[in-house]
């Protein structure tokens, strides 16, 4: 009984690190894709989101409460996809694990849902090198530098230069809060910026 559990789950192990299977189900992959069609069909895809902030939204809506009262800074958010169920522990595979199939994954599914404006550059959300430190690397900037590469956009570097609290459980005047004066850029950017993240937090 043993050995054959063993069996099973070093034939997952396999099949998830193989090109050619889904990485959600196992099933066989569609053609040049990590997932299968069913899988892909069930994926909790954000249809109706706000256009300035990518909140889910009802349909036919275009912009959510806030942000018809208090309006960001940004004009526009792209955020295909809802940050729960296999998406969630895709991030966290990714952030937490530094698991390369994971951000191959993530980059593939942030391509099928790219905003139509790519803007003049792209910038990742920094992280402050304590943070950096202590977890090995900078998905955002991966998944920027990825994007940067297949989209053919310049990719645009920032500082983070003072070590905020986490954002997870602030309100939106409280991140905008935690966040003044924490990043810095040292060159000027272009007009235009995209800014790429893993995952869109209420603003």
């Amino acid at each position: 009984m043993f050995l054959k559990q063993y069996l099973q789950r070093g034939n997952h192990w396999i099949k998830q690190n193989m090109p050619g299977y889904c990485d959600f189900c196992l099933a066989p992959a569609a053609q040049g894709s990590g997932w299968c069609d069913a899988c892909a069909d069930e994926l909790p895809w954000n249809l109706y989101a706000c256009r300035q902030c990518g909140e889910p939204v009802t349909q036919g809506q275009r912009l959510c409460g806030h942000c018809l009262t208090e309006p960001p800074a940004f004009l526009a958010t792209q955020a295909g996809l809802l940050y729960q169920g296999v998406i969630k522990e895709l991030i966290h595979d990714f952030k937490f694990n530094a698991s390369p199939r994971a951000g191959v994954l993530l980059c593939e599914l942030m391509l099928m849902t790219q905003p139509q404006l790519t803007g003049q550059a792209f910038v990742s959300v920094p992280m402050h090198p304590a943070n950096a430190r202590e977890r090995g690397f900078n998905q955002s900037y991966w998944l920027a530098k990825q994007l940067s590469h297949r989209l053919a956009v310049p990719l645009h570097t920032a500082q983070r230069v003072k070590r905020s609290r986490s954002q997870r459980t602030l309100n939106r005047r409280e991140r905008a809060s935690n966040l003044a004066d924490a990043f810095a850029f040292q060159m000027p950017p272009p007009q235009h910026l995209v800014i790429i993240d893993d995952v869109m937090s209420d603003t």
